[in-house]
């Protein structure tokens, strides 16, 4: 009698399926849900405590992939193999076709991105720099996402047998529409990719944009950020810049240094050949200092030029100033103890004897 219960408790229908068709079910999506929560606690977690020892990229990448988007694949394909087992309704089947269609384009569109993001910050790292470079990624992979979603939707009707060719067919001519009303914008965004493949300068550059300097603080898709010296921000669209004559003093190795002294006539032929010598082991005495030349250079209208040329080694612009800063003190205490004059504009009139001039027979010096 029990047993003739039980089959006829097993054969019962409810909505196209037995009983025992959905026990089938449950027990499947409860056995695989189960195998797919053992896997990810210990195969997965004791790969990942493996990976983690290792210097390798590319296994931290696989195993944060495989966490991210693996096991909810994987859910959904034991849900997916359970539904199986039963017959539902039209409508209902599809409801959970399309469901089922959602989620795993879903997956896939941001496996895509996941994938192309790690492979342009793999590329970037490689280069000089490369942890800057890193975070000028942002607005690129705005774009790039924005492209994958757009292609991933596509498909997504195509699949659920919407005609996708019309839509195509309007965002062209959208498109079309979109480009002549926003030409400066979509100029900035083009010189965008322009300024970080071709890179003329990156973030945390010294720049100088014709009479504006400072910082590089940001690179956006339509405008850069500068952090001038005086404190206030500067931004400037990426089609200006792009056009401009940029000064990037970030990738100087090292700093050229011209300067001129000007001495007076009076000096005499003693000290003009002794100076080239005494210029030269200033500049030698600062550190780190290249010394280039030292060199009597012309006869100026008022004084006698000389011309000192030296590089230092280094980038700092505060650096360099304490470099200089210090020669030209060592200059003016030199000159004093040698007594040399520095020269300042003069002119000097000469009159004849017995002129009317009231300065007759004078020698004046302005």
């Amino acid at each position: 009698m029990k047993e003739v219960f039980d089959d006829e408790f097993f054969t019962r229908i409810y909505y196209h399926n037995t009983v025992q068709d959905y026990a089938i079910a449950l027990v499947t999506m409860a056995i695989g849900l189960i195998l797919v929560r053992v896997f990810r606690r210990t195969i997965l977690q004791r790969l990942r405590k493996w990976t983690q020892k290792t210097h390798n990229q590319l296994d931290d990448f696989v195993f944060d992939s495989l966490d991210r988007f693996g096991i909810p694949w994987l859910y959904l394909t034991v849900v997916y193999i359970a539904l199986q087992y039963l017959t539902l309704h039209q409508k209902t089947e599809n409801i959970f076709k399309i469901a089922f269609t959602v989620a795993f384009t879903f997956l896939i569109i941001r496996l895509f991105a996941t994938i192309i993001m790690a492979l342009l910050e793999s590329y970037v790292r490689k280069q000089d720099r490369g942890t800057e470079k890193v975070k000028q990624l942002g607005g690129l992979m705005l774009i790039v996402n924005g492209v994958i979603w757009i292609i991933g939707l596509l498909f997504l009707f195509a699949n659920m047998g919407y005609d996708v060719t019309a839509v195509v067919t309007g965002l062209g001519i959208g498109g079309i529409a979109v480009a002549l009303a926003a030409q400066n914008i979509l100029g900035d965004l083009f010189n965008y990719f322009v300024i970080f493949f071709d890179r003329p300068f990156e973030t945390g550059d010294f720049i100088v944009v014709d009479e504006k300097s400072g910082t590089v603080d940001y690179i956006g898709i339509k405008t850069t950020r500068v952090q001038s010296l005086t404190g206030e921000q500067l931004i400037f669209a990426n089609s200006d810049l792009t056009g401009s004559r940029i000064h990037n003093y970030k990738r100087m190795s090292t700093r050229r240094v011209s300067f001129k002294l000007r001495l007076i006539y009076q000096t005499s032929l003693e000290d003009l050949r002794t100076i080239p010598a005494l210029l030269k082991s200033i500049v030698e005495e600062q550190h780190p200092v290249n010394f280039d030349r030292a060199h009597f250079a012309s006869y100026g209208e008022s004084s006698l030029d000389f011309e000192v040329v030296y590089n230092v080694l280094d980038t700092d612009f505060n650096r360099y100033m304490d470099i200089h800063q210090a020669i030209n003190l060592r200059i003016f205490e030199e000159f004093q103890k040698r007594n040399i004059e520095l020269a300042y504009p003069t002119r000097t009139v000469f009159t004849e004897p017995g002129s009317t001039h009231p300065d007759s027979g004078k020698v004046s010096r302005k």
